[in-house]
Formats: C-alpha cells, sequence, structure tokens
C-alpha cells in the first residue's frame, strides 16, 4: 500500500503527531513530526509507503526503532541510524514492522548558524545525520519517553542557539524572510531585484544567499512552495479553488505546472490522481 501525499490526508493526519514549533522557530522549522504506526501493522503485516512530492527546506529523521528503507527520486537507501534529507526531490519512505521515526521538518536549518555549510553541496541522498546535530543531542531525544519529550529537548536547544546567535547571520535572516513573505501573501513572483536593493545586497549576492540556505535557487524554491500550496487547496477545498489566486494565468499553466511537479518514475500511482484534479476542476 502506497499513501501519496494531498490525497491520502487521513493516513498522514492520523497516523503522525505533528506539531508547529514554538513562535521563536517557526521561520526555520515548520513542524516536528513522529510516527504513530501501532495499529496498522495488523492491516499491513508486510509494510507500506509514503509518499511525498518535492518540497523546499530539510528534515532531520532520528531513528526510534528498526532499520528503514527511503527512496530519494530513483534511489534506495536502507537506514540504520538518523539522517539528514534534503527535501526537494520526491521522497518514499518503505516502512516495516518495528520502525519508528522522530524528525524536523525545517524550511533553513539553524546549524548554518554554527558550522560552515551550503546546502547546494547536499543533493539526491540522505545523508548521516551526527554532522549536523550534536550526538549529546540526539542521545536526549532519544532517551525522552514521549513525543512531546523530544519535541521539547528540540525546542529548547534551538531556541537556545537562536538566542546566541540571533542577528549575526544576514543570509539566514534574508531568505527565511522572503519564503515567509511569498508564502504568506501568495506573492510567488515577488521581485526579487527589489528585494536585493531592499537589503542593500546585489541580486547575485541575493541568488547565493539561496543556494546556501536553501541548497536550490530563489526561482525553484518559490515555485515549489507555490504548487505545493496550490495543491493542498484544490484536493482539500476544490470548490473555492482558482488557479489566478497562485498567479497562474490560466488553467492550463496550472496544469502543465502541476503535471511536471507530480510526474515521478518513482511514484508509480500519479497518473490516477493527476486524472481525479482534472475531473476535479471540470
Amino acid at each position: 500500500m502506497q499513501h501519496l501525499e494531498f490525497f491520502h490526508t487521513n493516513h498522514f493526519e492520523n497516523n503522525y503527531h505533528r506539531t508547529p514549533p514554538p513562535p521563536a522557530l517557526r521561520q526555520f522549522i515548520d513542524f516536528f513530526w513522529e510516527t504513530k504506526f501501532d495499529t496498522l501493522w495488523e492491516r499491513y503485516p508486510r509494510g507500506f509507503s509514503d509518499a511525498q512530492f518535492a518540497n523546499i527546506g530539510y528534515t532531520y529523521i532520528i531513528n526510534l526503532g528498526t532499520p528503514f528503507v527511503m527512496q530519494v527520486d530513483d534511489k534506495k537507501f536502507t537506514m540504520n541510524t538518523d539522517g539528514f534529507l534534503p527535501r526537494y526531490n520526491p521522497i518514499e519512505c518503505f516502512h516495516k514492522p518495528g520502525n519508528h521515526l522522530f524528525g524536523i521538518k525545517f524550511r533553513i536549518s539553524p546549524v548554518l548558524f554554527i558550522k560552515d555549510i551550503n546546502f547546494s553541496e547536499y543533493k539526491e541522498y540522505i545523508f548521516p545525520l551526527s554532522y549536523l546535530l550534536d550526538p549529546p543531542v540526539i542521545k536526549a531525544v532519544k532517551k525522552a519517553r514521549t513525543f512531546e519529550g523530544r519535541r521539547q529537548v528540540l525546542s529548547v536547544y534551538f531556541s537556545d542557539l537562536l538566542a546566541k546567535y540571533e542577528g549575526s547571520l544576514q543570509p539566514v535572516t534574508i531568505v527565511s524572510r522572503i519564503l515567509d513573505q511569498s508564502f504568506r501573501y501568495n506573492d510567488f513572483g515577488i521581485s526579487l531585484e527589489d528585494q536585493a536593493a531592499k537589503y542593500k545586497i546585489s541580486l547575485r549576492t541575493l541568488q547565493r544567499y539561496f543556494e546556501k540556505c536553501t541548497g536550490i535557487s530563489s526561482k525553484q524554491a518559490l515555485q515549489v512552495m507555490r504548487i505545493r500550496k496550490a495543491v493542498a487547496h484544490m484536493t482539500s477545498s476544490p470548490s473555492d479553488f482558482h488557479y489566478s489566486d497562485y498567479g497562474y494565468f490560466d488553467y492550463s499553466h496550472f496544469f502543465k505546472h502541476l503535471k511536471q511537479f507530480m510526474q515521478r518514475n518513482t511514484l508509480k500511482n500519479m497518473q490516477p490522481h493527476l486524472k481525479l484534479l482534472e475531473n476535479m476542476h471540470k
């Protein structure tokens, strides 16, 4: 059984813990999450998969159970330990009985405050997490007995980190503000020239900031945010969806972008869902 993001919403809502971070962390972290699969193994004794479309940012995965398999685009990785996952490729996680995962979905990782990292160098793989998150912190997360306890450990850790370095790293602040403004106001065609002038930097410098912080270009980041928000709206509330709310010229413009977003060889069940979306519009 493959559960597909946006379409099998009950699965993702009911079988995962998901909670936002404290307000001070919301420009960096989208949410904390954890699997809660105990009731599913009787129904799926051989396991199941959860497939998600491309996104911006990163996910830190802390393995609280048995090894799991993660597919990134068309590459599969067996993970025995904890991982760092760039999210601008489609992913599919293959779950078996005994799997138990905790994670953080970042928009921009605050690790940039303490390590000289260019996230554009991290692509197409799931990487060991130990370089980006101190082993004692990981150990404390695993020692915590509940989802809320784990969330609290990391909320305190990242809040302390931001308090220590607040205002000291210009690229993170600028990129996070632009992403937040674009998402909040559906302004995915935001003028980057105007933004560069606003922050008194060159357009080239702003583009470099995006690649360092998000791993992809500003255009890619904004377009992924746009289509994800549009698809979420269309699948959850089709009666009041309109492509123009997201800056598309007409329906064919939107649907072309939708097909580019969804047609991935690694996620083989997407064609019926594309047809469903087309019928929903009609």
